[in-house]
């Protein structure tokens, strides 16, 4: 009587261990999902899209023969009609329709200033001082973006790049600067070990856009670049009708 009076005795501090214990995995599942909720957002989303293969198109009203939507989390995640994009704006802004990209693009962002480069990249796709801005002639427009966890310090574009590893040779970019469209073909994506300046300073002889992201997404170990050509130059309006 007197041990089982005894185990009695400990069961409810050993109940508040396992209540604990408990708690610590919840708000550690918790954190992990808070942490990483924008990376499983674009990968699920991604991953509807494949399966369902849902298009995602700058052309209005109807894409391969479907009525389109609006773009939208409902739209992205329900609904498997087309999905139309609209350029955030026509003044400098990238669009990339394999991946749902639609962002502003800030000009002449300085990358040896981290304060200067965070703070552009919290109102979207940085522009490098260095770099030319989109022309039919040579040079190379060089822009780069986070695929960052915190999106809690750099808003709502932390992870406007975290699908950049998705694209692939042959896939195409639309740049929109001064209300015209320089639509740009993928032709090679590489990993760079740390902080690379190879593919902004680069010599080239034909007018192409780099971007660039850290990999893998939430890190700072390497870096992905993607280069593309430009194939055409045509009016924004004429992408619309």
């Amino acid at each position: 009587m007197f041990q089982l009076f005894q185990k009695d005795k400990k069961s409810p501090f050993r109940s508040q261990v396992h209540l604990f214990s408990n708690l610590l995995i919840v708000f550690g599942f918790i954190a992990i999902l808070f942490s990483y909720g924008s990376i499983l957002y674009s990968e699920i989303w991604y991953g509807l899209k494949s399966l369902r293969q849902q298009e995602v198109s700058l052309e209005q009203d109807v894409v391969g023969g479907k009525k389109s939507v609006k773009d939208s989390v409902f739209a992205r995640l329900i609904s498997g009609a087309p999905i139309d994009l609209d350029p955030i704006n026509t003044d400098f802004s990238i669009v990339i329709e394999k991946l749902g990209v639609n962002a502003p693009i800030k000009a002449d962002v300085t990358v040896t200033n981290e304060s200067a480069y965070n703070n552009a990249l919290k109102e979207g796709v940085a522009h490098s001082s260095t770099s030319q801005y989109p022309s039919t002639q040579p040079g190379n427009t060089y822009l780069f973006a986070h695929s960052a966890l915190n999106f809690w310090n750099f808003g709502k574009y932390a992870m406007v790049f975290s699908l950049l590893h998705k694209l692939e040779v042959g896939d195409s970019i639309h740049i929109f600067y001064k209300n015209t469209t320089y639509v740009y073909e993928v032709m090679n994506k590489e990993i760079y070990k740390g902080w690379d300046t190879f593919p902004i300073n680069r010599a080239v002889i034909e007018p192409i856009l780099t971007l660039q992201t850290c990999s893998p997404p939430g890190t700072t170990f390497n870096r992905l670049v993607v280069t593309a050509k430009l194939k055409r130059v045509v009016p924004y309006l004429m992408l619309t009708v």
